[in-house]
């Protein structure tokens, strides 16, 4: 059975999430969607010529391998946060140096196949966990890098984070190839 997780209030998660968030359908299918936006970026990915994959659009931005790979930093560290949340754990959280876990992530030689084997088993790692958890553990709020966000929000915002970065590749680094 797929659970339906409603959309967070305005209140559950930082001002720089909003972002993020107006690219999510508000209708409760968190499952659904993360579900089908493994699927749409797993095609858009098999898609591309393989020497596009380290294609930078400009210099000092990330190539799509990285943004693949940030993408993935970022469902792992918001999975976590949301697990935290959900367990009632008090403890403040820290932030992450997204430009550091890029320089040092290697993505470039690592294979896209090896990518995106790991996006996929992540992926349904973390439709398990949002899918297991209960209505009670997916409102309650933990603190991040000194923000407040409830675990419902978390998921959210790893849908819509993802989102973002994939209408960049659509819109950006695809059309200047």
């Amino acid at each position: 059975m797929i659970k339906q997780i409603e959309f967070p209030s305005r209140n559950e998660y930082p001002i720089y999430a909003e972002m993020y968030m107006k690219l999510v359908t508000k209708d409760g299918t968190l499952i659904q969607q993360l579900k089908s936006s493994l699927e749409r970026t797993k095609a858009l990915i098999n898609d591309l010529p393989k020497d596009k994959l380290n294609y930078r659009y400009a210099k000092n931005k990330w190539s799509i391998k990285e943004v693949l790979v940030h993408i993935m930093d970022d469902e792992r560290i918001y999975g976590y946060r949301a697990l935290c949340f959900a367990r009632n754990d008090k403890t403040n959280l820290p932030g992450f140096e997204q430009e550091a876990y890029n320089y040092n992530s290697d993505s470039a030689e690592r294979s896209i196949e090896n990518i995106m084997a790991e996006y996929e088993a992540l992926r349904l790692s973390t439709i398990a966990l949002f899918n297991g958890l209960s209505d009670t553990s997916l409102m309650r709020i933990g603190i991040a890098n000194g923000n407040p966000a409830s675990a419902r929000a978390l998921g959210y915002h790893i849908l819509g984070h993802e989102l973002h970065h994939i209408k960049i590749m659509e819109d950006v680094y695809l059309k200047n190839t």
